[in-house]
Formats: structure tokens, C-alpha cells, sequence
């Protein structure tokens, strides 16, 4: 393992040494970024595809086809795709993926071929 051939300067060396160890990012040279959020200017955090699909999904009481859920989750205000071309196939590919991975504990459920469903059972537990 090569060893670093650099040396630290003497206004490096004061500005490591003026930083609390606590605040060092790993390289231990300059203080850690400050963490985003928490102050009074933020914005609230944007939901997800999923997650506007969950909502959807659980108000609609019935099945719905990807397409139809990017068009309702547009006209509710709760996710607008942000210039994708194929939102829809995203979505279904997202929500399939959640589906199979997560089984009874997903929030969606395939109904029928391209149709998906609200997993109650899921919501609840």
C-alpha cells in the first residue's frame, strides 16, 4: 500500500485542528455538510410514484391499470411524472417489482393482467 507523498500545510493543519473531530467529514480535512431539513424554509418532501400510486389505489376501492394511475395521481396533485417518456411503464415495472418482492406485505396486489389493486392486508398489519 502506497503511502501519500503530500504534506499538510501549516493553514490546512490550523483548519483541521480549529474543526471539532465530531464535525470532520471522513477525510478529516473540512467540517461535514450540514444536514437538509429540520429548518423553517424547507419543502415538504415530494411523495413518490409509489407512493401517490398507494394512495390512489386505496381511495379508488377498485383495480387500476398504471396508465389510469399516472393520470389520476396528475389530476390529484400527488405526482406528476417529471418528463419521462414512459411513466406508466415505469410505474407498473416499480409496483410489479414491490409486488413479488415483498409478497403478502406489499401494497399493491396484481389483480388481473395489468391491473393492480390496493393490499388492505398490508396497510393494516
Amino acid at each position: 500500500m502506497k503511502k501519500s507523498t503530500q504534506k499538510t500545510t501549516p493553514k490546512k493543519a490550523a483548519k483541521t485542528a480549529a474543526t471539532p473531530k465530531a464535525h470532520r467529514n471522513p477525510a478529516g480535512d473540512l467540517p461535514a455538510p450540514a444536514k437538509a431539513g429540520g429548518h423553517a424554509g424547507a419543502k415538504p418532501k415530494r411523495l413518490s410514484a409509489l407512493d401517490a400510486a398507494a394512495r390512489v389505489l386505496a381511495g379508488a376501492g377498485r383495480p387500476m391499470r398504471a396508465q389510469e394511475l399516472v393520470a389520476a395521481m396528475a389530476e390529484q396533485g400527488l405526482w406528476s411524472s417529471p418528463n419521462g417518456k414512459t411513466p406508466e411503464a415505469t410505474l407498473y415495472a416499480a409496483m410489479l417489482r414491490e409486488a413479488r418482492q415483498r409478497g403478502d406485505a406489499a401494497r399493491f396486489r396484481k389483480a388481473d393482467r395489468g391491473l393492480f389493486e390496493f393490499n388492505a392486508a398490508a396497510a393494516e398489519a
